[in-house]
């Protein structure tokens, strides 16, 4: 098996060369490593191989590995799992960015939980002191899937702006899974769609759309954040 560093590079090009075959700068697409399950030591690896922004999906995860590696001051940490809102006040601590907003109730209590809890100026997303967040936008439908529908997606979005400490920065969504990773294209569309609905690319900057099996789609979609982690870290363990 590869190097984490070695991956890393992998995935980096996988990124680049589907950036360029879309006609856009590759620089545009920020790679997110999700290290959901994975060690404090891989991601120094990953760390040392240049890479700063990682994904978390449990609250305790985020938290755990947040304090294990408090020495690293600039690695930015992604909320990318759902969120319920009597964890806001963890996650404030430690994000620079949510991508998973579903509601106006949470959002309202991050904002709440995020006024208290400015980013640092190392970790900043975008170079923004308040908390970035993105709507995530069940595009699929799929009732074992968090986000919110598309109808509901107004009130979410009024609710961020409504909060000072919070950032809105654009849209997320987990399309339902396809064999053929083309599959996922007509998702990754919609949801761009729905971003052109809502204000564009002036009001939602960002995208956080594609995943190892459909980074390409994704890119050629418009992706500005993929998120990446068996092509980085290799296949997580099954339990038995």
């Amino acid at each position: 098996m590869d190097s984490v560093a070695e991956q890393l590079a992998q995935v980096r090009e996988r990124i680049a060369r589907a950036a360029t075959e879309a006609g856009r700068d590759p620089s545009s697409v920020r790679l997110l490593a999700a290290s959901k399950t994975r060690s404090p030591e891989l991601i120094r690896e990953a760390y040392a191989a240049g890479q700063r922004d990682f994904g978390e999906n449990y609250v305790q995860e985020l938290t755990d590995k947040a304090e294990a590696l408090a020495d690293l001051p600039d690695i930015r940490w992604h909320m990318i799992g759902h969120l319920q809102s009597n964890k806001a006040r963890h996650v404030v601590r430690h994000a620079s960015a949510v991508h998973t907003v579903h509601s106006a109730k949470l959002a309202r209590e991050l904002g709440r939980r995020a006024a208290d809890h400015p980013v640092p100026e190392a970790r900043r997303f975008a170079g923004d002191a308040r908390l970035v967040v993105l709507v995530e936008v069940n595009v699929g439908g799929e009732a074992q899937k968090s986000g919110c529908a598309p109808e509901e997606i107004t009130a979410v979005l009024d609710a961020i702006d409504a909060e000072p400490a919070l950032a809105l920065s654009g849209f997320m969504t987990v399309p339902p899974h396809t064999d053929d990773p083309a599959g996922a294209r007509p998702f990754f569309d919609e949801l761009v769609r729905l971003r052109d609905a809502h204000g564009g690319a002036a009001r939602l900057p960002e995208l956080s759309i594609g995943m190892t099996h459909d980074l390409e789609p994704a890119v050629m979609a418009g992706s500005t954040l993929v998120r990446v982690g068996t092509a980085i870290f290799g296949a997580r363990e099954r339990k038995e």
